[in-house]
């Protein structure tokens, strides 16, 4: 599933191409992706003009001259693809081209979701917040929000293992599982302390540490366009390339690259997920009662 690296990339896309565009014509050539589309959810959208584009989590969010927000969410295989006049070529329909967005400006983005796990709503301005997609959603990992202080209040009391509590979207919203993963490796932490042994007050100097690896990886993702394991591609359908840079993430057995460390990189199974680490690197701290 793409993560807050790849739906951001998207964004930045996505935005030049649509805000400040209008739809013109909207095809939705199917009933529902994950969920059924909204009534009449062409016909509310034709006409529109979108005022910004937004992200909030893994959310793609359209402010719309309505006052609706069109809410994205790419699901598992979702991919947004831009087309402009310049490109000179038609772009044929597909079979799992489910959404088309013909703009004012002569642009075409495509939806397209071989999995249909993604997904779109829209939402009144004044409801968005409240809403089912967002009003569970933590603190977001990029900006002012996170620090060690604040992960050291979020964690205190849980007895969650680190790498569960990071993955809880009511937290800190976006991470997914590849970014943890680096993070926590960054961070010398191993994924199966305690998140509440992170709350004690020695151990500041290690939240700070690890709220400053989140933004370092989530930042070096972004300007990478992400991570292409799967089926994420940017809007242009090229690849992101930060997989050629994963420190520990799907390298099992593999020398850990850290200096002077060379131990193959480990494996478990957290919750039905992999968790990559290094055991030296990594070691777990003593949690004493």
């Amino acid at each position: 599933m793409p993560e807050l690296p790849e739906v951001e990339t998207v964004r930045r896309g996505l935005e030049p191409a649509m805000a400040g565009a209008t739809f013109v014509r909207v095809e939705v050539r199917r009933a529902d992706l994950r969920f059924p589309f909204p009534r009449h959810f062409a016909g509310r959208l034709q006409g529109q003009r979108i005022d910004a584009l937004n992200r909030r989590a893994k959310y793609l969010l359209a402010d719309l001259s309505s006052g609706d927000v069109l809410v994205m969410h790419l699901g598992m295989s979702g991919q947004f693809l831009i087309r402009r006049p310049e490109d000179g070529t038609a772009m044929p329909p597909e079979t799992h081209d489910h959404v088309v967005f013909m703009l004012s400006n002569g642009v075409t983005v495509l939806y397209r979701d071989p999995r249909r796990f993604g997904f779109m709503d829209l939402v009144p301005q004044n409801e968005l917040v409240m809403s089912r997609h967002l009003v569970r959603l933590g603190i977001e990992p990029l900006g002012g929000e996170l620090t060690g202080e604040t992960l050291m209040a979020l964690f205190t009391g849980k007895r969650a293992p680190l790498k569960a509590a990071l993955l809880d979207q009511r937290l800190v919203a976006g991470l997914g599982n590849i970014y943890v993963c680096e993070a926590l490796f960054r961070a010398g932490l191993n994924p199966e302390t305690e998140a509440g042994f992170l709350a004690k007050p020695d151990m500041r100097a290690k939240a700070q540490a690890l709220a400053t690896a989140i933004r370092d990886v989530l930042t070096e993702a972004v300007a990478a366009g992400g991570s292409s394991l799967k089926d994420y591609v940017k809007t242009d359908g090229t690849l992101g390339y930060f997989q050629h840079a994963f420190r520990v993430y799907g390298r099992e057995k593999e020398p850990c690259l850290a200096p002077d460390c060379g131990e193959p990189v480990r494996r478990l199974v957290q919750a039905g997920r992999s968790t990559f680490y290094c055991p030296r690197c990594q070691k777990p701290e003593r949690q004493e009662a």
